[in-house]
């Protein structure tokens, strides 16, 4: 049967294991994708997420070209910011401190979902939570992400292998956004990408956001059990857990 005749299974015998980690090095959570990714292949009843932000560095999707990066080689050696290529969808990304990252790592054929589906629930997951905060996101016919009015807030940029997914979802919580006037997610001649707390006007605590996303990311893919972690043996503790910005004074989500 092909994957778009599949029936939707329940989710609810699947537990997602969820990773809560603080700041991590991209290099290190790809090789963590690689080997969850290996693992999910073996045995498809299994299903991760992990939540966690990087240091600065720059990553290009299939969409994206140098030509969306507008500093030069001089600059990115003085900023020590790496430029890492990648096979996944959506253009080019700045990764920075207060830039919350999801990496769903999911069966999709067991789970009875086509690729485009997957995506259009994956975007309603970050529209429910702009929601939460009093944002009105909106997504664009033909592109990967979210934006708020004309400057993108959140990408999505997935990978799909053996039918199991990869990559994910950056949402811009409280990064520096003069750093990402350097870097276009989309059209290079489009504004740059702004955040949470530019477009509500007031601070917001990541960790409230973190635990919204995950709450939509379990209402909209059906989860009904969930195993929490604040560490996986892989990393072997390079994992940074202390964060200024959690001190960003805290801001009720909005409930409809």
């Amino acid at each position: 049967m092909a994957l778009a005749e599949m029936e939707p299974i329940a989710c609810s015998d699947t537990a997602l294991q969820v990773y809560l980690l603080g700041t991590v090095d991209f290099e290190a959570v790809l090789r963590l994708q690689r080997r969850l990714h290996f693992e999910i292949s073996g045995q498809r009843d299994q299903a991760v997420l992990l939540l966690c932000e990087h240091p600065p560095l720059i990553t290009v999707g299939r969409q994206g070209s140098r030509a969306h990066i507008f500093c030069g080689p001089e600059e990115l050696r003085s900023r020590r910011w790496r430029v890492r290529w990648l096979n996944r969808g959506g253009g080019c990304l700045l990764h920075a401190p207060g830039q919350l990252a999801a990496y769903p790592l999911l069966p999709l054929d067991r789970l009875g979902w086509s690729l485009p589906l997957y995506l259009s629930r994956l975007h309603k997951i970050v529209l429910k939570l702009l929601d939460d905060f009093g944002v009105e996101g909106v997504c664009r016919p033909g592109r990967a992400g979210v934006w708020a009015g004309a400057r993108p807030l959140a990408a999505i940029g997935v990978a799909v292998r053996d039918w199991v997914s990869y990559h994910g979802a950056w949402i811009n919580v409280c990064p520096d956004l003069e750093l990402f006037r350097m870097v276009r997610w989309g059209d290079a001649a489009e504004p740059p990408m702004t955040s949470l707390v530019r477009e509500r006007k007031g601070g917001i605590r990541p960790a409230l956001v973190r635990q919204r996303l995950l709450e939509h990311f379990r209402e909209v893919l059906g989860f009904s059990r969930v195993a929490l972690f604040t560490e996986h043996p892989a990393l072997n503790g390079q994992v940074q857990r202390c964060r200024k910005t959690d001190s960003t004074p805290s801001a009720q989500p909005r409930r409809s």
